[in-house]
């Protein structure tokens, strides 16, 4: 992984962890919405812009590939350098939720 990728994506943003958690399974960018917004009860509703232009950029970096086209929907997957990515950030919330515990823990 290059380190433009490491700069522009770690940390990530909100968007682009689920786009990216989504596309572990193949899916279109309306599936990706609407399991984004399943996964949170509600709490992100990505709208039509940012989940475009988002899918856009990550094609372009090479974290996503265009899989088919069917009924006009442009279904996706994640790719390797998209994994590492997703990999490292999930290792940086653990990481955070880690020490959020342990400072909980030492205040009591």
């Amino acid at each position: 992984m290059d380190a433009h990728i490491r700069k522009v994506y770690v940390p990530m943003t909100e968007t682009g962890f689920y786009i990216l958690l989504c596309l572990r399974e193949t899916m279109h960018g309306y599936g990706i919405v609407q399991k984004v917004e399943a996964l949170t009860q509600g709490e992100i509703k990505l709208s039509p812009g940012t989940m475009y232009g988002s899918l856009s950029k990550m094609e372009k970096d090479g974290l996503i590939r265009f899989v088919r086209e069917e009924d006009k929907r442009k279904f996706y997957c994640i790719t390797d350098l998209g994994n590492q990515v997703l990999e490292l950030e999930m290792k940086r919330i653990e990481r955070l939720y880690r020490t959020m515990t342990e400072v909980e823990n030492n205040e009591k």
